[in-house]
């Protein structure tokens, strides 16, 4: 038989005595690579079949209304990881709203000095990048000291000195 070479790892191999059109080699990931293209081009070709992809996960949910909870309380590992990699993301869409405001500043221009604490910070490139948490405080200008006292606050023995 003649060998061919297949179209996603182009390894050289046998086609099958039974399929000699086979244009895909046996290993699973190449396999997994075609029926992955057959199902986009049928999806984007036949709308019944696509009717049928969408209907079917919904029916599944249907009949199965419960798979979640009953999922989340067999692993409470699972939730709890969950719920860790949430909050990272939830920071991540936080920092990067924060960052795409017009109210956030540019840290290079102020007059701030700026402390990186924490782990993982000997591993930065050239110190540009760090996941922190960033506290601004701005530092209250200088108190001046009243012009001159008013008359309630005045001294009774210093009217009388500076008059004299």
């Amino acid at each position: 038989m003649v060998e061919r070479q297949c179209r996603y790892c182009e390894q050289n191999f046998q086609p099958s005595k039974y399929q000699p059109g086979q244009l895909v080699c046996s290993q699973p990931g190449c396999q997994r690579r075609r029926r992955a293209d057959y199902h986009r081009r049928k999806i984007a070709a036949d709308p019944e079949y696509r009717q049928v992809c969408l209907d079917s996960p919904q029916k599944w949910r249907s009949r199965n209304p419960d798979y979640w909870r009953r999922y989340r309380q067999l692993r409470p590992a699972s939730v709890e990881r969950n719920r860790q990699q949430q909050h990272v993301r939830d920071q991540k869409r936080r920092l990067r709203d924060l960052a795409n405001n017009n109210s956030a500043f540019d840290l290079k221009h102020s007059a701030a000095e700026i402390w990186l604490l924490g782990a993982g910070l000997q591993n930065l490139a050239n110190n540009n990048s760090a996941p922190a948490q960033v506290w601004i405080l701005e530092a209250l200008p200088p108190r001046k000291p009243p012009q001159s006292e008013s008359c309630k606050q005045q001294r009774p023995g210093a009217q009388a000195a500076s008059v004299g």
